[in-house]
């Protein structure tokens, strides 16, 4: 073992020695001067701002306010009683990208920190881990195998087990590596099922619902060809939709996307290379199937006359609620695509399973654009309510989660009512403003920081307070990298108690089949 030299023993000798004299003649000592300092540093007294002294909710000041608030709470949940009935229907709600930091910080959208999302008043909650077989941050493929067929999975892919590796063209052929959905689960039982979207339908979350592919990226045939050619057999994501074993049964199917469906050499912007239209042999396989590209002809549907609706309102993504005008834009809400999706699947007496979701939350944070990312959470928010306003919780399980979370920041210090939007009032050691909201990587990072010289941009001066404002990353990436803490699993009706503590997220299938009573695994109706 090395000994310490005696210069270096000496030294700590004076320097305890002198704490000790320090001490005992009530001086403060170097370690007391430093635990001090960094307690100061870690829990600043910041200036006074009068502004938001009076942004408090009145009342919070006493002690009773806190209290009473207490024991609402304790009553409330010692009142409500367990809802052990076997459930008709299930929705399934997913905010992609939609971590605790985005929705703490959407709160403020609606009022305040106080104040609460529509699935935030479920009466209960639960963690998942969102790891993935080969990654420790995962990505919306290998969650979205996780969340709706129950089995962890390997990054990238879709509807397969761990045995197929992303992009291999030949595993992924072999059926056994195949793993089917609770939205197949549901059909097999007898009941209805669908997917809706504001990403490409063929984007890896709803994919999930029906696709068996190796590479998330394969949304058309062009891309099949590219990696594994044109006799390799293997069907993209866009026709595993239309002819597909689950997607081929679907009742709803609404996103974006159109383009994955329709062949170049068509009027339109389509990618296929086979000369196909999905889209017409859709609407030749029977005349109750229906299809519209606007919100005008999703409201004026006679969902009488259809069984089945194929909705395609854009050739890739939705556009950002932020960037449309809602009174002339052709592409419908998510709280309108949600209200029609349940008018309709509600004819169907045996009950049915649909996957609904906020897709471009995800997208936002990917850019650095949290004012878009929690916009979107609100409007997610908005589609939850109107769902539990339609369905009775007697009889329908609602779940909301999300699939990962984003290396997006919410901190320093702001005050109660401020803009969280805004600069924090903590100030970096180098005197120039912080966000209250920032990014760990993304594009952020070379719009606010001068890598040549070493020094940072002043963010105040080059926000313009728009949707299309990019706030501030510690690393430079072109798009922002996911999260890999657990997210939050709210759910509310038959069996929703299930869904607290901490648990593996491909248990939430599980769950929902339990309750739902399909699939093979234990059932609420054994």
């Amino acid at each position: 073992m090395r000994r310490n030299s005696p210069k270096i023993s000496i030294t700590l000798f004076l320097i305890l020695g002198m704490n000790i004299f320090f001490t005992a003649h009530g001086l403060p000592s170097c370690a007391m001067e430093d635990e001090e300092r960094r307690d100061r540093l870690m829990h600043p007294d910041l200036p006074e701002d009068p502004r938001y002294h009076a942004r408090a909710v009145d009342g919070e000041k006493s002690s009773e306010y806190w209290l009473n608030q207490g024991k609402k709470f304790v009553e409330t949940k010692t009142t409500t009683p367990l809802n052990k009935k076997k459930a008709k229907n299930v929705i399934m709600f997913l905010g992609d990208g939609m971590g605790l930091t985005t929705t703490a910080a959407a709160r403020n959208l609606l009022g305040g920190e106080h104040a609460e999302l529509s699935f935030e008043k479920f009466p209960h909650v639960g963690l998942a881990k969102t790891y993935s077989v080969d990654k420790i941050v995962s990505d919306s493929a290998n969650t979205a195998t996780a969340y709706l067929c129950g089995i962890k999975t390997l990054y990238g892919t879709l509807g397969v087990n761990g045995m197929v590796e992303r992009g291999n063209c030949q595993t992924m052929l072999d059926k056994a590596n195949h793993v089917s959905s609770i939205a197949q689960w549901a059909i097999d039982a007898g009941k209805s099922a669908g997917v809706v979207t504001t990403t490409r339908i063929t984007h890896a979350s709803p994919a999930g619902a029906y696709a068996h592919i190796s590479e998330r990226d394969w949304e058309d045939d062009t891309e099949v060809v590219k990696s594994c050619g044109r006799e390799s057999g293997i069907d993209d994501i866009a026709l595993q939709l239309i002819h597909g074993e689950t997607g081929g049964k679907f009742k709803v199917m609404m996103g974006g996307g159109r383009r994955h469906f329709e062949d170049s050499s068509l009027q339109g912007k389509g990618k296929r290379s086979d000369g196909r239209n999905l889209i017409d042999e859709f609407k030749a396989e029977s005349p109750r199937n229906a299809y519209v590209e606007t919100k005008e002809e999703l409201a004026n549907l006679n969902l009488q006359e259809v069984d089945r609706v194929l909705g395609l309102f854009h050739d890739s993504h939705f556009d950002f609620h932020l960037d449309t005008n809602v009174e002339s834009s052709t592409q419908p809400t998510l709280e309108e695509m949600t209200r029609r999706t349940i008018e309709l699947l509600s004819q169907d007496d045996n009950g049915y399973f649909v996957f609904i979701e906020g897709g471009r939350i995800d997208s936002a944070h990917h850019d650095n654009t949290p004012r878009k990312a929690l916009d979107e959470t609100v409007e997610f928010s908005k589609a939850i309510q109107l769902a539990r306003e339609m369905t009775s919780e007697e009889d329908t399980l609602i779940v909301v989660t999300a699939d990962h979370s984003h290396a997006f920041s919410f901190n320093g210090y702001p005050y109660r009512g401020s803009d969280i939007f805004a600069a924090s009032p903590t100030k970096p050691n180098d005197k120039i403003p912080m966000m209250v909201l920032s990014y760990s990587n993304g594009p952020g990072y070379e719009k606010f920081y001068d890598a040549v010289n070493g020094v940072r941009h002043d963010p105040t001066t080059v926000m313009k307070a728009e949707p299309n404002d990019v706030y501030p990353a510690t690393f430079p990436r072109d798009s922002e990298t996911h999260g890999g803490e657990d997210v939050a699993v709210y759910a509310s009706g038959p069996w929703s108690h299930l869904f607290t503590g901490v648990y593996e997220q491909n248990a939430i299938p599980h769950i929902m089949a339990y309750a739902l009573c399909v699939g093979k695994g234990l059932k609420a109706c054994d």
